[in-house]
């Protein structure tokens, strides 16, 4: 993917928000929505589940890919922040100095584990 192809997440939401708003509708309630989205983590674990499992795919199910699965997942969860007025930006960043704080020590960093090899 090029530069110019790459979106932040701010750029993502707009997008999302451009597209909802052309319809009288509006976003889903939050609850349409979680149920939305457990649909499609469903439909993502049966990708992940033909691909990696021991479950293959039948000759007659449609084509589904992962990335497809966790593109849906992503304009559902846009859909979730937008309707909620969540800057999903802020939300991440907050998410992340919780995992670097609170897991800081968690599990074994690759240089820790090299280090004690030598």
């Amino acid at each position: 993917m090029t530069t110019e192809n790459q979106l932040t997440i701010k750029e993502m939401q707009k997008i999302v928000d451009d597209y909802i708003g052309q319809f009288k509708e509006g976003y889903f309630s939050p609850l349409a929505l979680m149920a939305r989205l457990t649909e499609e983590a469903g439909e993502l674990a049966r990708e992940v589940n033909h691909y990696y499992g021991e479950k293959p795919k039948k000759k007659d199910e449609p084509h589904n890919t992962i990335d497809m699965e966790l593109a849906d997942i992503m304009f559902i969860i846009t859909c979730f922040a937008n309707s909620l007025n969540i800057d999903l930006e802020e939300a991440f960043h907050q998410m992340m100095h919780k995992f670097n704080t609170r897991d800081a020590d968690r599990w074994t960093r690759k240089e820790q584990s090299i280090a004690t090899i030598d």
